[in-house]
């Protein structure tokens, strides 16, 4: 078995990749939920439905989120109304985010809806929320712009402010009440592997982190925990992980990411332009292995899942 930590579409796209090299109801996947929101009354999981979406092979591969063939009817009769439109929902989504908000409301948990949103989609891995309850990423901005409060949540400083707001703090609203959801360290504790997707370390992997348990259970599987860069030449490949390791007072390379990782994760995987940052990586006591971690295409999603599965 085979368990991954995922957030956002880095961690679809390898997701894609490792379900097209072994038998994809081998894997496991625990998913950042600390990107919710409510919006218009919905509970939206955009990590969630990223890995969903990838896994059941509808997700707009341009975007890097939501559905392929989305239509903007709803959208745009808001728009045209004067709603609230900066957080972007086709129409096709739309139907995941009712269905959702309606069983929750029924009284479901969230990873019930969420096993059952990947069975209606096809999707044969198992996919876990990071925790059932409520976690939300909580960004304190630096210089807050004219009319913004200090400190907002994460699609809003993700997507209504571009992410284009120096941050001075991050908090994970929630994490110190939360459990893991169930089955979430057992997955870890049981996996043959296991992989921390390239996503944002600060945003994606931290709040996984954060639930109680977690952290724990990952330090007592060190030796079979492999680690993504989601860094390369020091930049990340889409999103603001870079920007905001270095406005947290960390290194934005792979070596800052892997000084992040090396309590819990026994190996190392980055990009050949930081070949050179192995030797670095290595010191921490981690085992670190060089390939082509850039997935511009399903060939090198495969590959890079090659490579990390031959790690172990």
């Amino acid at each position: 078995m085979l368990t991954a930590l995922a957030g956002g579409v880095g961690a679809a796209k390898l997701l894609v990749g490792l379900a097209a090299v072994v038998d994809p109801a081998e894997i496991t996947a625990v998913i950042n939920t600390g990107d919710d929101l409510v919006l218009h009354g919905l509970y939206i999981c955009p990590d969630i439905d990223s890995v969903t979406y990838a896994l059941a092979g509808v997700n707009n591969r341009a975007t890097g989120w939501g559905v392929e063939g989305e239509t903007w009817t709803v959208a745009d009769q808001l728009r045209a109304l004067g709603g609230v439109t900066w957080f972007q929902l086709g129409d096709r989504d739309l139907a995941t985010h009712l269905y959702r908000t309606q069983r929750l409301a029924e009284g479901a948990t969230l990873s019930e809806v969420t096993a059952e949103l990947a069975a209606a989609r096809g999707v044969r891995s198992r996919l876990l929320p990071m925790s059932d309850h409520p976690v939300r990423t909580r960004v304190t901005l630096a210089e807050p712009p004219p009319g913004e409060p200090p400190e907002v949540g994460f699609q809003d400083y993700f997507v209504r402010l571009g992410h284009q707001v120096a941050v001075a703090g991050l908090r994970f609203d929630g994490a110190e009440r939360a459990a893991p959801a169930p089955g979430v360290l057992e997955s870890i504790e049981r996996a043959a592997l296991v992989v921390c997707c390239p996503s944002n370390p600060v945003v994606s992997i931290g709040p996984i982190l954060a639930v109680p348990g977690v952290a724990d259970a990952l330090v007592g599987r060190r030796d079979r925990v492999v680690a993504v860069s989601p860094i390369v030449a020091g930049a990340a490949l889409r999103g603001p992980a870079d920007r905001l390791l270095t406005e947290l007072g960390h290194e934005s390379s792979a070596l800052g990411v892997a000084r992040l990782y090396a309590p819990w994760a026994g190996t190392f995987v980055v990009d050949e332009a930081d070949r050179d940052l192995a030797p670095a990586i290595e010191a921490l006591g981690m085992r670190c292995v060089v390939t082509e971690t850039v997935m511009s295409d399903p060939a090198r999603q495969t590959a890079l899942a090659k490579a990390v599965l031959d790690v172990g």
